[in-house]
């Protein structure tokens, strides 16, 4: 199935963009309540984060924009429109709750970016394109929460807005394998380039050089 899968695919999407040239980091939504066990938003993906703190040691280095997200609602949930009414989970993301925390390892420095939104995509509602216009960002690195729901909508909008989207693997993660590799797979084909997080680092490297 996977042979077939790669061959139907590989005859029409097997394209790579590359890098760009004036890249910035996107961390999207490591917050506690995907590490916190008592949480419904809990995905055991301590190595997605593990994985997200090196790239982003080596973007600071580089000396590129640094720019996380997290998602915060009013606490009645108003501001969280459908989304809210139907994501029943992210009642943990009102506004106050430690579940919003930024999980341990993550510290914005005070030249960092924080974009707080309300619905999956870290551009639908916020400033973000209209911040990387400015700065004359060509590409956005992308690592976060979940794959297959606010990565993939991010990478869909940065591709939309005109950025080249790098999604870096190994700083992803999902609640499950099947999900997470499925959306790898269909924005790799159609949106972005998935990289390795080796790759993106020697990228990074080669930046501050």
């Amino acid at each position: 199935m996977s042979e077939n899968l790669d061959a139907n695919y590989a005859s029409v999407y097997n394209n790579r963009i590359g890098f760009g040239k004036k890249p910035a980091l996107v961390l999207i939504d490591f917050v506690e309540a995907y590490y916190d066990k008592s949480c419904d938003l809990y995905a055991d993906v301590e190595d997605a984060l593990a994985s997200a703190i090196r790239v982003l040691e080596a973007a600071r280095e580089a000396g590129i924009p640094v720019i996380y997200t997290n998602v915060v609602y009013h606490p009645s949930g108003f501001n969280g429109g459908t989304f809210f009414k139907k994501a029943k989970p992210l009642r943990y993301l009102t506004e106050g709750s430690p579940m919003g925390a930024w999980a341990k390892g993550l510290a914005p420095k005070e030249n960092e970016l924080v974009i707080s939104k309300q619905y999956p995509s870290a551009f639908f509602g916020t400033s973000l394109a209209s911040t990387l216009t400015a700065a004359g960002i060509d590409s956005v690195l992308l690592t976060g929460l979940t794959t297959s729901g606010c990565v993939r909508a991010s990478c869909v909008d940065a591709c939309s807005h005109g950025f080249i989207p790098i999604v870096v693997e190994e700083a992803c993660g999902d609640r499950h394998e099947a999900p997470h590799q499925a959306n790898l797979f269909d924005m790799n084909a159609k949106y972005a380039d998935v990289v390795k997080e080796l790759e993106v680092i020697d990228y990074l490297k080669s930046l501050s050089a």
